[in-house]
């Protein structure tokens, strides 16, 4: 039997997965050229065109869809097997790809993780900052952190830290040019920092609880940001009210700097998980990290959980 070179069909399953030949080169460590040259040869050896270019994109044809169901998960378990042969060696390697959003990621998961890197050399991380609800299965990510409630029922969720509180925050200065809010509801007549929603496009909703009591506020204000540090450095510089993670603002009200409003109507939430497919078979590298990263509460090893679907 003759056999055949499979690079060219991994060329194509990391073209149609990423959707760009210059993400897919970067990621093949090839030049686009090149990248391109394989892929023509392969529509060439099977005459059927796989892959449709445009100027700002490309995505696969109804061949290359049918080629891609069925080789691309085949490829992903040949990567799985070979990341398991890890544990045949004296220590544990390969790379464990994780996205999150940046404060989790600078406040847990470095701190945390650091000993781990120390420990095993050929253990690498890469991290993903991204503020939207990524696909971890599709992007091929090991794994994602959000916060607890807001992850798919169908994935394993170890929590990673303790429960959560927001904070509405003002500058003194804001505060002394405008009567602080005393309910939810005045805050639309306030001027408030707006966050855009990554995933929906849409600007967040403000969310209050009190004694069971839910209200929905939609701010408004000159502000809008995708992420939360210019919204802390705004609220800083008197230019409106913030609501945040109080843990990104507690030096800050320490401080001084920025006063807090509305306190009884912002309750404890579930706070960051750690979450995968329950379907994955962990490498050995992956497994030291959800344990590295379980033991940031004491007590809570046992906190692993599946999710069932309701």
């Amino acid at each position: 039997m003759v056999r055949r070179n499979f690079n060219d069909l991994l060329a194509f399953v990391t073209v149609a997965r990423e959707g760009s030949f210059t993400r897919a080169a970067a990621t093949l460590g090839v030049t686009q050229s090149a990248l391109s040259q394989t892929i023509r040869a392969l529509e060439e050896r099977l005459q059927i065109r796989l892959l449709t270019r445009t100027t700002r994109s490309v995505s696969p044809t109804a061949a290359g869809e049918r080629l891609m169901q069925a080789i691309g998960e085949r490829f992903d378990e040949i990567e799985a097997e070979l990341d398991a042969l890890t544990e045949l060696r004296e220590k544990p390697a390969g790379t464990v790809r994780i996205t999150c959003g940046d404060y989790v990621l600078h406040s847990i998961l470095l701190p945390q993780l650091a000993p781990l890197l120390h420990a095993y050399p050929d253990i690498k991380l890469e991290f993903d900052v991204n503020y939207g609800f990524r696909d971890i299965v599709a992007d091929r990510f090991d794994a994602g952190v959000r916060l607890g409630n807001t992850i798919d029922r169908d994935m394993i969720a170890v929590p990673i830290g303790p429960p959560m509180r927001l904070a509405v925050v003002a500058s003194p200065r804001y505060l002394a040019a405008h009567p602080a809010p005393k309910t939810p509801n005045e805050l639309t007549r306030h001027s408030c920092i707006n966050q855009r929603m990554p995933s929906s496009g849409g600007l967040y909703v403000w969310d209050f609880e009190r004694r069971g009591r839910r209200v929905n506020v939609r701010v408004d204000g000159q502000l809008i940001f995708n992420t939360t540090q210019p919204q802390v450095d705004a609220a800083l510089a008197g230019l409106g009210i913030a609501l945040l993670p109080e843990d990104e603002l507690m030096p800050h009200m320490k401080s001084g700097r920025l006063v807090r409003v509305l306190e009884e109507w912002c309750p404890k939430f579930e706070g960051y998980h750690l979450y995968y497919p329950s379907r994955r078979q962990p490498s050995p590298a992956f497994s030291l990290v959800v344990q590295a990263l379980r033991l940031v509460e004491s007590g809570r090893a046992s906190g692993v959980r599946l999710m069932q679907k309701a």
